[in-house]
């Protein structure tokens, strides 16, 4: 079958665009669906799921993972357009990857039915970082290529109704799924965006006779892009990628340490208790909402003084996401000292987002694929989306870098392979050698075990971290269960003669910590203790989640099917305070430092961007 290659000539929408939008929705439903609940899921869900109580993950490696997943997704679209600019085009290249995008969510659903869970998340994820990726700079440039010249004029209003069918899908999904995955678990989290994106796939084709299907350019397209034209292209763009990959290093962060920060708030909201993953809908929301009031009154009200040029409202886009993670700061050193604010603060940290994703992702998205000469709009869409990978990639390095080594559990790894091969059969204490690697001497680790893995350990010098437990949790029982604040506790001194620092966490948790038998802080070394102070249960009679769901959520239900004490870590002293010990295994970078550190370094993008946008030059290049 023959397709029409060029634009018609028309003055009105072309009959494709439809097909494309309700693609997208569908889409996005899926995509971000999936990833709202994905960090939640690999702390607290992942290690239940193969009928055996595993080592769960830590805040800090479940947010590298999740940023080192979006910025594969990010990546693969440089095979997505070599695919679309060189070989097939664009259509077949979005109707091929798409199934490949639906085989990610089926291995997703696989998880807890056979075989091991990890494997099979690791799996999904990385086709559904193809799958995603690779139609991503297809998908965008593909509502581009159904303009011709006397139409060009609604490419500005296609690309913002492209930019509210991503916020449709994502609003509904990033409501729905974490209220599924509490109730209902996670098969029905991840198997309903699953659902969503075959039904994606669907529209898609249905509108294959109604598309504008331009063809791959194959030698020209080498050829326009190693000409000087295109590289001249490319090398004025990349510094433009590069500023906008800082921003997405620190938007991305809503559906990882955005979360994580929730949780530590008061959710009540418009008269509803929100689930930590929620909140990131309210994003879709705003942008439904700031469009139009950007693009009809905000826009055309500066017009009148200053000229709002694409590069001007990418500027101002970076300052103000430097202010949204300022204040996620703030909201952070109050929930450190022991607060428990509002979540209207995130949600007005999420408001101040919002605005600089209407200034600088939108105008960067159609600005790519304007400043791209012909044969090359999904290759350089493609290093726009490169942008969202590097910020992502970075986010994850520093994640990744931040976490301290769990001594007990390396030292494990190496005491087990000294045992019957029938160790797992029955609990046992072992005693691990510590920093000096010697057994029998001072810094000795005991690890209790059960059925192979960790429940409790114990650390030089524990009576003193219970003798302190003790005398914290007295202060906040006699206080209404609040915390001594970090000036008015001295706990006593380690083994090791050095004092004991004490830190508040946040509202129900403080920590503990020595610098161990090395002396130096934040080695793998520090031992200490985690004091968690259970919160009383409370039941909001309009909660999201207290509609049409089972008696009790699928988490709770997991765990009493596995033996688990629900409300406390596994092998923690339990009662009204949980005391956890640990060996290592905290982060170097937490709390409000964490993101004053980003807050810096978007501020320090947005200064940099100014010179660079008075001297770059643009250039329009349209389908004919």
């Amino acid at each position: 079958m023959s397709y029409r290659t060029s634009p018609a000539d028309l003055e009105g929408m072309p009959p494709g665009v439809p097909h494309i939008i309700g693609n997208e929705a569908a889409e996005r439903f899926s995509f971000y669906g999936m990833k709202a609940v994905l960090a939640v899921f690999m702390v607290n869900y992942l290690h239940l799921m193969d009928g055996s109580v595993g080592a769960g993950m830590n805040e800090a490696e479940a947010t590298a993972h999740v940023h080192m997943f979006n910025g594969w997704v990010y990546l693969t679209p440089l095979l997505g357009a070599f695919l679309a600019d060189f070989l097939v085009g664009k259509y077949w290249t979005i109707i091929s990857l798409s199934l490949v995008y639906c085989a990610g969510h089926a291995a997703l659903a696989c998880m807890g039915v056979f075989g091991d869970s990890p494997w099979w998340l690791a799996g999904g994820l990385g086709l559904i970082a193809l799958g995603s990726g690779g139609i991503k700079p297809c998908v965008s440039a593909h509502v581009g290529d159904q303009f011709g010249k006397r139409n060009a004029h609604l490419l500005s209003r296609v690309f913002n109704w492209f930019y509210f069918s991503v916020n449709i899908g994502a609003f509904i999904s990033m409501l729905l799924t974490p209220w599924l995955l509490k109730w209902y678990g996670p098969h029905w989290a991840f198997g309903v965006p699953g659902v969503l994106m075959a039904l994606a796939t669907l529209v898609f084709w249905l509108g294959r006779k109604r598309f504008i299907h331009v063809p791959a350019g194959g030698k020209r397209f080498l050829k326009e892009i190693t000409g000087r034209e295109g590289i001249m292209v490319v090398l004025k763009l990349v510094p433009l990628y590069l500023f906008v990959a800082m921003f997405w290093a620190l938007f991305d962060q809503t559906g990882s340490t955005w979360i994580f920060q929730s949780r530590d708030m008061d959710r009540d909201f418009l008269g509803f208790e929100w689930l930590p993953s929620q909140i990131q809908s309210l994003n879709s929301v705003f942008v439904l909402t700031f469009i139009p009031l950007f693009s009809y009154g905000l826009y055309p009200l500066f017009d009148r003084v200053w000229k709002l040029t694409p590069l001007r409202k990418i500027g101002i886009g970076l300052f103000v996401m430097a202010g949204a993670f300022a204040l996620v700061a703030l909201i952070q050193s109050w929930i450190d000292g022991g607060a428990r604010p509002s979540i209207s603060w995130q949600i007005l940290a999420f408001m101040l987002l919002t605005a600089a994703e209407v200034m600088v992702s939108i105008v960067a998205l159609e600005y790519a694929y304007t400043q791209s000469p012909k044969t090359m709009k999904s290759l350089l869409m493609c290093l726009y989306l490169s942008a969202v990978a590097i910020g992502n990639f970075l986010v994850a390095g520093v994640n990744h870098f931040i976490q301290i080594p769990d001594s007990a559990a390396e030292q494990l790894e190496v005491a087990v392979e000294d045992l019957p091969e029938d160790w797992r059969k029955s609990p046992r204490n072992i005693v691990l050698p510590g920093f000096d690697g010697e057994r029998g001497t001072a810094d000795d680790l005991l690890q209790r075990v059960k059925e192979g893995e960790r429940v409790e350990l114990e650390v030089p010098g524990q009576e003193v971290f219970e003798r302190a437990a003790e005398a914290i949790e007295t202060h906040a029982t006699e206080n209404g269960g609040v915390f001594p604040g970090e000036a008015e506790f001295a706990a006593s001194d380690d083994p090791w003669g050095r004092p004991i620092r004490y830190e508040i966490l946040n509202s129900t948790q403080v920590r503990l910590t020595s610098d161990g038998p090395d002396g130096e802080p934040g080695t793998k070394w520090d031992v200490g203790m985690v004091i968690e102070r259970q919160p009383e249960e409370k039941k909001v009679e309009s909660s999201w989640s207290d509609v049409f769901h089972p008696s009790e959520p699928w988490l709770e239900k997991r765990k009493h099917e596995l033996g688990v004490e629900v409300g406390g870590a596994e092998g923690a002293v339990q009662g009204e305070y949980d005391r956890t010990m640990f060996s290592g295994g905290q982060t170097r970078l937490s709390g409000a430092a964490y993101f004053r550190f980003f807050t810096w370094l978007m501020l320090g993008t947005a200064v940099c961007f100014v010179p660079y946008a008075l001297v770059y030059r643009p250039k329009t290049y349209l389908q004919d």
